[in-house]
């Protein structure tokens, strides 16, 4: 039982550093390392009956019917992972872009086919969804993103919207925060300084839009799952045009033609993409990608032998 919560809290610290990562996300390390309908299945759980459980002192039959030990575990890990690696992730997209991106790219890539392969029955719906999906996460790769808004209110939207995104495969909640300007202020700055100003606002959004996305997506899920891992499978397909390496950073400009600095960082417009010279350093991107791929590969292997009876 300890072994079974502490794999959980470490798929939760992979869901973590998805999240912190513009373009991936958490809700796709979910799938692939099969813990997606328990994690929807336990949110969902948080109903009118739980909190009965919960405000009459039944503290046993409320982890119960919640799954609450699960959620703890891996919240827990994805809590650790994301604290952690904040700071790492701004000294590898600073000092090594192309590489990390390269990692990343080689990630999400192996993630296509093994989340793909999980479809099961494929008919004209799941191909029409498919292609959906990888149009709507492309579409979205190449929004602009808005300015940064530090307001209470709009700070929760952000929660509410960042946390359906990021339990949703494909669709990255840091990339969302990067639409919605905030993504600077709230993943790297106010985590980083622990600013309760910024963080407990997205933690109210977060939570709120949780339970309430977790039950529509539970239905959907158990209803047309075929079709439902396809869109899905199309998301994560599309998201990787926001993936590509090589690729050079468009900054916002002011009226005057000068870049706009927030707390000492230019803000991106979005990204102008390219072919790679074949030169050393995109050898070396390719192995990093291979790397990527072999990560997912080997998260794959464990989270089948994890379910194996």
């Amino acid at each position: 039982m300890i072994k079974d919560y502490l794999i959980a809290a470490l798929k939760g610290m992979g869901m973590g550093a998805a999240n912190v990562i513009p373009g991936v996300s958490g809700g796709t390390i979910a799938l692939i390392t099969g813990i997606f309908q328990r994690l929807i299945d336990a949110l969902k759980s948080f109903d009118l009956q739980a909190l009965r459980l919960f405000f009459t002192g039944r503290w046993r039959a409320f982890a119960r019917h919640t799954d609450f030990i699960f959620l703890l575990a891996v919240f827990a890990g994805a809590a650790v992972s994301v604290l952690s690696l904040a700071r790492l992730f701004r000294f590898l997209f600073d000092h090594y872009p192309v590489f990390i991106w390269s990692y990343f790219f080689g990630l999400i890539l192996a993630s296509v086919f093994f989340v793909g392969k999980t479809i099961g029955r494929r008919t004209a719906a799941v191909v029409i969804v498919f292609i959906l999906g990888t149009a709507v996460a492309a579409a979205v790769s190449l929004l602009s993103p808005a300015a940064q808004n530090d307001s209470f209110w709009y700070l929760a939207v952000c929660g509410v919207v960042a946390i359906c995104s990021m339990i949703l495969p494909g669709i990255s909640g840091s990339f969302v925060l990067i639409l919605m300007g905030n993504y600077e202020l709230i993943v790297i700055d106010a985590i980083n300084a622990l600013d309760l100003r910024i963080l407990l606002p997205v933690a109210l959004g977060a939570v709120v839009g949780l339970v309430a996305f977790s039950h529509f997506l539970s239905w959907i899920f158990r209803r047309f799952r075929a079709e439902t891992i396809s869109a899905l499978t199309g998301f994560i397909l599309g998201s990787l045009l926001t993936l590509w390496p090589w690729k050079t950073a468009v900054w916002r400009l002011d009226a005057g033609g000068a870049s706009i600095v927030r707390n000492g960082k230019k803000l991106v417009e979005g990204y102008t993409y390219y072919l790679p010279p074949l030169d050393e350093e995109f050898w070396w991107a390719l192995a990093v990608m291979a790397a990527g791929v072999l990560t997912i590969w080997a998260t794959e292997k464990l989270a089948a032998r994890d379910d194996t009876p």
